[in-house]
């Protein structure tokens, strides 16, 4: 999936256009039973797609997130990955988003920032978040608490566990030329 960005300044900064010129590739996803080099054929079929459809598009962003997550027995279920498919793809890894703090649920999944702010500033949405956080083992909000009280302590008392995201990898792909000004960095080699 092509996507606009979170961040329209990121496709200045990391592709060296202004945001309008350039596109993230928001989600590739493959069955595992697609054979070998397939991820590759496919992106390379994506790309020439894209510039038929969107030809003003100059440049190609994308991330990879490199943390593995587990549930809390310690089954994997997010094995991370390094963007093996956009080096063999010939994209330019140039650097890491910032480090984060981020809070696991214990099926291993991320409780999104966004929605937890909801419920610390009592916005739409919150209840809902609410109930879902509760599914996933949150105590229940005590009478009279509030929404920013109630997720300290859930997030405190709660089966969440607070672990430090190192940043995902970002990796570029321009149509015209590279500028000399965005870095080449090596490329980052899986672990074990």
């Amino acid at each position: 999936t092509f996507s606009v960005g979170v961040q329209p300044n990121a496709i200045r900064t990391r592709l060296g256009v202004e945001p309008q010129a350039g596109i993230e590739l928001g989600r590739f996803v493959l069955r595992d039973d697609v054979e070998a080099n397939g991820e590759t054929w496919f992106l390379r079929r994506a790309f020439a797609a894209l510039r038929l459809e969107l030809p003003e598009v100059r440049g190609v962003l994308s991330y990879s997130d490199p943390m593995a997550r587990s549930t809390a027995d310690g089954r994997l279920v997010t094995p991370g990955h390094v963007g093996t498919i956009y080096q063999a793809f010939n994209g330019r890894h140039v650097g890491r988003t910032d480090a984060k703090w981020l809070h696991l649920a214990p099926d291993g999944s991320i409780l999104s920032e966004r929605s937890l702010s909801k419920i610390r500033n009592d916005e739409r949405g919150a209840a809902a978040y609410y109930e879902h956080l509760r599914g996933l083992g949150a105590p229940k909000m005590a009478d009279g608490e509030d929404g920013r009280a109630w997720l300290a302590r859930a997030l405190a008392e709660g089966p969440f566990v607070r672990v430090r995201h190192p940043g995902n990898l970002a990796y570029v792909w321009r149509f015209d030329r590279m500028p000399a000004t965005l870095p080449r960095l090596p490329y980052p080699k899986a672990q074990g």
